[in-house]
C-alpha cells in the first residue's frame, strides 16, 4: 500500500470550506465525503479531511483552539512563483485570508501564507533547490 497522509481539519461551514479548497486546486473525493465531511485531495498521497464540528467530536473531545490562534501550519509546494501568487488570490476571493504572514522571498524560495475560512494556516511556496545557497542549515535567516 502506498503511504498517504490524511490531514483532518474541523470546519464551521462544510460547503463553504469545500468550495474554498476547490478554488485552491484541491479535488473533492466523493468516496470519502458526506454531509459531515469532505475529502479534498491535493495529490494521490495527500488528502485533507474537512469535518463538521459534530463529526470532529467523534474523534476527540479536546477543546478547539481559540479563534485567531494557530497550532500548526501546513505547507504546499507549487510549481512557480506565479502559482503561489494565484493561490493567495484564490484564498482571498473565496473566504480565506491572503498573506496571513508577511511574504518571504529568498530568491531560490518564495512563500506566501494564507488562512482558510476557519483560520487554518497554509504556506504556499515555490523553491528552486539548484539555486539554494550552500549550508542554510534550515535557518530562516537565509
Amino acid at each position: 500500500m502506498t503511504k498517504k497522509i490524511f490531514i483532518s481539519l474541523p470546519v464551521t461551514d462544510l460547503p463553504a470550506s469545500a468550495a474554498f479548497y476547490k478554488a485552491l486546486g484541491f479535488e473533492q473525493n466523493a468516496q470519502f465525503s458526506d454531509d459531515t465531511s469532505a475529502c479534498m485531495a491535493w495529490s494521490e498521497s495527500i488528502q485533507v479531511m474537512l469535518l463538521t464540528h459534530a463529526k470532529w467530536r467523534t474523534f476527540t473531545q479536546r477543546p478547539f483552539p481559540p479563534a485567531g490562534s494557530s497550532a500548526l501550519m501546513l505547507s504546499l509546494a507549487l510549481d512557480s512563483r506565479a502559482a503561489v501568487d494565484a493561490m493567495n488570490r484564490a484564498a482571498a476571493a473565496h473566504g480565506g485570508q491572503a498573506d496571513a504572514n508577511p511574504a518571504e522571498d529568498f530568491g531560490f524560495m518564495y512563500s506566501r501564507d494564507l488562512a482558510d475560512p476557519d483560520g487554518h494556516l497554509w504556506a504556499a511556496f515555490w523553491m528552486d533547490p539548484a539555486a539554494m545557497p550552500a549550508n542554510t542549515g534550515g535557518d530562516r535567516e537565509i
